[in-house]
C-alpha cells in the first residue's frame, strides 16, 4: 500500500465510515495483504464518535483520513473521498468487508481486459458462509426493482464466469475515473442504498458497460453497518427515485404495468406486516418516493439527454 507521494497510484480505495472502528480494522488489515500494492486507501469518516479518526492515525498511518464534520451518509462520504483521490481507478469499499489478497489485482485486470467497461463488479461472498454469494454483480428488472445476481446461491457456474452485468454492488465497486467524472459520482440526496443502482443506470444510458470479475473476491458481513427500519425506508424511497430519474420514457410506457404491480406487491407485503417497524418504514419510503417524484424532473431530462445507447439494446440488459 506504499506509493511515492509524487506518483499518482493506479487505484484509490475509498471506505466510508461511521462509528465502524471494530469493522475497519479487519477491512484495512486485508488491504495490507493485497498482492497488488500500487494503490492508496482513503477512509472518509462521517463524524464518528467511537474514536475512529484517532485510532486510524495511530494504527494505520498509511491510510489517508478525511474527517467530515457531519454525517452526509454513504453517498456524500464516497463523493468526498473521490474528490480527494489521486488514483486512475476509484474503488468504493464497505467498511464491513474483508478482501481476498488477489482482490484488487483481479478487479483491475478485468478493467484492463475490457476498455469498454466503465466499472467492474467484485464477487461478494457472505462473510460467515464463504461458499455463498451475496452479489455477482447487480441486476435490474423491467419491473423497476434492483437485485443482487446470485444472492444466497452457492458459488459455482455460471457465477464463476466473467460477464457483463447491469452494474456493480456498491459494497466493492471499481469505476474508471473518466466514467465517474463524466457521470458526476453518486447522487447525494439518496444518502444510502440504491445509489449504486442509480449510478449504474446512468452509466448504462451513457454507453458504459460493467464487467463482473469472479476472481475479485470480497467477504461481506451483511447489514453490519445498516439494516432494519432505516434501510427499509431508504430502499423504499430510493427504489422509486431510481425509476423517476433513469427509466426511459419509452420503456416506462411499455412496462408501467409490471412496475406498478411490483410496487403494489411491496406495499401489500408491508401492510400485511404492519406491526413490524421495518415494514412501516418501507411503506413510508415508498410514499415519500412517489410524492417527491417531481423533484427529479430536471435531473431526469439531463440524464436522458446523455443517453447514447439504443433502447432495444438497453432493454436486453434488463431482467
Amino acid at each position: 500500500m506504499s506509493v511515492e507521494p509524487s506518483a499518482p497510484p493506479r487505484a484509490s480505495v475509498i471506505i466510508p465510515n461511521w462509528n465502524g472502528l471494530a469493522l475497519l480494522r479487519p477491512c484495512l488489515d486485508s488491504l495490507r495483504r493485497q498482492t497488488m500494492q500500487d494503490f492508496e486507501v482513503i477512509v472518509v469518516d462521517n463524524a464518528s464518535s467511537d474514536g475512529s479518526v484517532a485510532a486510524l492515525a495511530r494504527e494505520y498511518p498509511e491510510v489517508r483520513v478525511l474527517a467530515l464534520p457531519t454525517n452526509g451518509g454513504y453517498t456524500a462520504g464516497c463523493n468526498a473521498g473521490a474528490r480527494l483521490a489521486r488514483g486512475q481507478v476509484l474503488i468504493l469499499l464497505n467498511n464491513d468487508t474483508e478482501a481476498d489478497p488477489e482482490w484488487l489485482a483481479e478487479l483491475l485486470a478485468a478493467l484492463d481486459r475490457h476498455p469498454e467497461a466503465g466499472s467492474a463488479a467484485s464477487r461478494l461472498m457472505i462473510y460467515d458462509r464463504r461458499d455463498t454469494l451475496h452479489s455477482a454483480g447487480d441486476l435490474y428488472g423491467r419491473n423497476g426493482l434492483p437485485d443482487s445476481r446470485g444472492v444466497w446461491q452457492t458459488y459455482g457456474p455460471p457465477y464463476d464466469q466473467e460477464t457483463y452485468v447491469f452494474g456493480p454492488c456498491g459494497g466493492a465497486a471499481a469505476y474508471r475515473r473518466a466514467t465517474w467524472e463524466e457521470l458526476g459520482g453518486l447522487e447525494e440526496a439518496f444518502f444510502m442504498y440504491c445509489e449504486d443502482v442509480d449510478l449504474a443506470w446512468r452509466a448504462q444510458l451513457a454507453g458504459w458497460k460493467c464487467i463482473y470479475a469472479p476472481k475479485a473476491v470480497v467477504y461481506h458481513r451483511l447489514s453490519a453497518t445498516g439494516g432494519g427500519k432505516l434501510a427499509s425506508y431508504y430502499v423504499g424511497r430510493n427504489t422509486v427515485w431510481v425509476i423517476a430519474r433513469n427509466y426511459p420514457t419509452a420503456l416506462l410506457k411499455r412496462h408501467w404495468r409490471c412496475i406498478l404491480a411490483a410496487q403494489a406487491h411491496i406495499a401489500w407485503q408491508a401492510l400485511r406486516a404492519w406491526r413490524g417497524a421495518a415494514a412501516r418504514a418501507r411503506l413510508r419510503g415508498q410514499l415519500v418516493g412517489l410524492l417527491t417524484w417531481p423533484r427529479w424532473l430536471r435531473a431526469r431530462r439531463a440524464i436522458q439527454r446523455r443517453r447514447r445507447v439504443d433502447l432495444g439494446e438497453l432493454e436486453q440488459i434488463l431482467t
